[in-house]
């Protein structure tokens, strides 16, 4: 028996990275669990095959996380295909860095858009689902650049300190139906892009962080499935950083 046995959920940039990880960790759990991805269908299928062989059940849909008509759309499919929505993990978003002064306003627009108004999308298309249902889980991945900030990085800590306040606006308008919504706030995680750093710049990194590594993206997973199970049913409005201490 799995801890999300009987549940669905729906996770936003499903098809790699960190939201893949999530992917996995909820099927895991006994989870149904439908995905979206943007433009790299092979991977996404790929992901589908790879845990129907495991018995697992996923879905993917392609969707711009920027279109409140595709995010209505994916939603309603989920629930027609399902009968139900219970967990929804608002992961999708892009980085577009640079200096205030060299950044142009598509760069600051397109990160603002798909980094923060598609969780207003999604949760917005899937709120009236859960409802109805008095039940829900919602959990947003933000950054603890949203709390601490970063050089070169103004457009991505506005979208994920706008994620923050998001969270806990709505943790306070839908906690009356019993839908607890949450954020988790990672670190520095390995992905391809620090798997390209050399030794030497890998240690300056581990060094800024008190437990000396950075994050596997199956950790992060690890603390959404917490949030997303019934052990988690009286914790709303929370950030959870998952930083190995870099924000004490």
């Amino acid at each position: 028996m799995g801890i999300l046995d009987n549940t669905v959920a729906l996770v936003t940039g499903g098809g790699r990275g960190i939201g893949k990880a999530i992917v996995v960790a909820l099927a895991e759990a006994g989870s149904k669990v439908a995905f979206t991805y943007k433009s790299s269908a092979a991977p996404a299928e790929e992901l589908v095959k790879d845990l129907a062989v495991r018995g697992l059940v996923a879905r993917a849909y392609q969707a711009d996380a920027v279109s409140t008509t595709n995010a209505a759309e994916v939603v309603n499919a989920v629930v027609k295909e399902f009968g139900h929505l219970d967990i929804l993990v608002n992961n999708a978003g892009i980085t577009k860095d640079g200096l205030l002064m060299r950044m142009s306003e598509d760069d600051w627009n397109a990160v603002l858009d798909n980094n923060l108004n598609s969780v207003f999308n999604y949760t917005k298309a899937a709120c009236r689902t859960m409802m109805s249902q008095r039940s829900g889980k919602i959990i947003n991945i933000t950054s603890i650049v949203g709390i601490t900030g970063n050089a070169g990085q103004a457009n991505y800590a506005a979208s994920k300190a706008g994620i923050i306040g998001f969270t806990k606006s709505i943790a306070k308008e839908l906690g009356s139906r019993n839908i607890a919504v949450n954020a988790v706030a990672p670190g520095y995680v390995e992905t391809d892009m620090t798997d390209k750093l050399s030794d030497d710049q890998k240690k300056a990194l581990a060094d800024f962080i008190p437990l000396k590594r950075t994050a596997q993206a199956h950790e992060i997973a690890s603390v959404v499935k917490f949030l997303a199970s019934q052990d988690a049913n009286y914790i709303t409005g929370q950030v959870i950083c998952v930083d190995g201490g870099m924000t004490m």
